[in-house]
């Protein structure tokens, strides 16, 4: 009798997939970006601290664009990067909410995903605040695998393989998985 009652437990365990744990995708961080000189730069600064409730940086230019009026060393854009879990899906849903769950497959590369916000009154939960006035914004995703952190630290620094790069078809699986975010 105890034969027969561990024969149905083997056989449920051979018809479940192996999975590597390793081989799993997650969220590395969400960035945010806003570029613009002079008042349009604090504008863009108030913008993403009213968003991500977060310090925020700002980027000086390593270049000289004198249609832009910008010389190196000027100040040229602000950036937030976010990597808390939970708080990277709240802002996500409402980000793919003003994008109606649809996104263009250009944006999308090899562990990233790179789209904008036109105006930030669309995002639901925001409202319209004067002293911004009507701006939008980047935001680029990064994706990774489990092990990354071998290639990022400083003793023994080890190898990631190409193998290990989140391709663009499993970014578009784990969109449409978590978010129902649908490729076009």
């Amino acid at each position: 009798m105890e034969q027969e009652m561990i024969k149905p437990a083997k056989q449920e365990n051979e018809n479940k997939p192996i999975e590597n744990k390793m081989r799993e995708i997650e969220i590395e961080k969400l960035v945010f970006n806003c570029g613009g000189i002079g008042d349009k730069l604090e504008k863009s600064v108030k913008l993403l601290e009213m968003i991500t409730k977060r310090k925020v940086y700002r980027i000086k230019s390593k270049r000289r664009i004198p249609a832009f009026t910008i010389s190196p060393g000027k100040e040229s854009g602000c950036k937030v990067t976010l990597r808390d879990k939970s708080e990277i899906t709240n802002l996500l849903k409402r980000f793919f909410a003003v994008l109606e769950g649809e996104i263009s497959n250009k944006k999308i590369t090899n562990n990233c995903v790179c789209f904008g916000i036109p105006e930030y009154i669309e995002i639901p939960g925001l409202e319209y605040d004067r002293d911004i006035g009507i701006l939008g914004f980047e935001v680029a995703i990064a994706f990774k695998r489990k092990g990354k952190r071998v290639k990022s630290k400083k003793i023994k620094r080890g190898k990631y393989p190409k193998r290990q790069d989140v391709t663009k078809k499993e970014i578009i699986d784990f969109l449409n998985k978590n978010f129902g975010v649908e490729v076009i």
